[in-house]
């Protein structure tokens, strides 16, 4: 299994939910079975290293987000077996960008994978990167939630 978290730039949520999702993986010793990564919708950061103060919040969970932005490319609808959108925006764009409907199939909202977020009818994962700290926060909130109900999506048969 991979998994491609997407959002605008891959500076801020894509590489927080790749750190949130790496731990999960690692403390359940998946990190072999469930391969994972980040890219964004933009280009504009290519190279980057992600936000500062999404890597302040991270570690105040003891998280790690690293790494180097990067735009999603065509190949990885073909790499990936699920791409997951940050917001209804980063959704459109990848669905639009699709060469076909089997890469479409793949691209799903991440928060699908909470259920209070699908209950609250509230799926999309706000962009913080022009708010203040709380925001970095409450991304964090969100996509911790979002991405445990995630990995028992797609835990392997026989993993507990």
């Amino acid at each position: 299994m991979r998994i491609l978290f997407v959002c605008m730039g891959n500076i801020c949520r894509s590489p927080t939910a790749e750190a949130v999702m790496r731990a999960l993986l690692r403390a359940e010793g998946l990190e072999q079975a469930i391969a994972i990564d980040s890219a964004g919708t933009g280009g504009w950061h290519a190279g980057d290293p992600p936000d500062a103060r999404a890597v302040a919040t991270a570690r105040s969970r003891d998280l790690v987000v690293e790494g180097a932005a990067r735009a999603v490319t065509a190949e990885d609808f073909e790499r990936f077996d699920l791409v997951l959108a940050m917001d209804r925006d980063n959704e459109r764009d990848l669905l639009a960008r699709a060469p076909d409907d089997a890469a479409r199939a793949k691209v799903r909202l991440l928060r699908e994978f909470d259920p209070a977020a699908v209950a609250a009818g509230d799926l999309d994962v706000p962009d913080p990167y022009y708010g203040g700290p709380n925001g970095f926060e409450h991304v964090l909130d969100l996509v911790e939630a979002a991405c445990r109900g995630l990995l028992d999506d797609v835990r392997p048969a026989g993993a507990t």
